[in-house]
């Protein structure tokens, strides 16, 4: 097996790996702003495993694959922040919210 093959199943591998991740990170992941990073972020490791992959396996399509992970690197982030920013307008609270240690410091030495 030539070594650009190798190359290729273990970019794969990775991604099907950090596909996987993200899938489970959905599943277990308790609010939707949670959610959101686990597919944003994880699952684009994931996209970018498997076009390295075929770019390997399949040199004519390099081409696409580069324009393909262009158009990812552009829409991923602004899909998650729609997302965000439409269930922060809904409402949907955050599940164990992260503690403001600033907002906590400045109410007890405000006083004095």
């Amino acid at each position: 097996m030539p070594l650009t093959e190798l190359i290729g199943l273990l970019f794969i591998t990775i991604g099907v790996f950090f596909s996987t991740v993200g899938i489970i990170g959905n599943i277990r992941l308790p609010d939707v702003y949670s959610r959101i990073h686990a597919s944003g972020k994880v699952a684009t490791l994931g996209i970018f495993g498997l076009l390295f992959g075929t770019g390997f396996l399949l040199p004519g399509t390099v081409p696409k694959l580069i324009a393909l992970a262009l158009f990812l690197i552009i829409t991923t982030p602004v899909a998650s922040h729609a997302i965000a920013f439409a269930a922060s307008r809904q409402g949907v609270p955050r599940v164990n919210a992260v503690r403001d240690d600033l907002a906590e410091r400045e109410n007890t030495h405000s006083t004095g």
